[in-house]
């Protein structure tokens, strides 16, 4: 098979119009990647606080505690991230499953499901920390 030289072997970014399904996508692997560095930083934080003693665990707790309704602003954006990233990778997830049985690719079908993805993970974390701060 002969090929144009002075064509690309692929269309170029610049050439596909961005839609809802592209950033789904990139975030789909974003979050996976953000929620296995997250989770170790964290876990390795635990450890070495656990071994520093009763001052050092307490100094963790400090961070990644609700207390009367309040949480350190470092643990509250780091928590409330980590509660989206979880939200918007599981999502992304089952609507990859519905993808993958052959259903869903119809364009207007496919961008409401990249749509819906991103709002119901924005949703549910908010429900989520109104639910930890707020309702108990």
């Amino acid at each position: 098979m002969s090929r144009n030289p002075g064509r690309p072997l692929s269309p170029h970014l610049t050439i596909w119009k961005w839609g809802p399904h592209m950033l789904v996508s990139i975030l789909h692997r974003v979050t996976g990647a953000a929620m296995a560095l997250g989770a170790t930083v964290i876990f390795v934080w635990w450890l070495t606080a656990a071994a520093m003693g009763p001052q050092g665990y307490a100094n963790f707790l400090d961070v990644f505690t609700v207390k009367s309704g309040k949480l350190n602003i470092v643990g509250a954006l780091f928590a409330i991230g980590f509660t989206w990233t979880f939200f918007q990778h599981l999502f992304s997830g089952i609507r990859h499953l519905v993808l993958d049985t052959g259903a869903g690719y119809e364009l207007r079908i496919n961008k409401l499901g990249a749509i819906l993805t991103m709002v119901g993970s924005v949703l549910m974390t908010a429900l989520v920390w109104a639910y930890v701060l707020v309702g108990r």
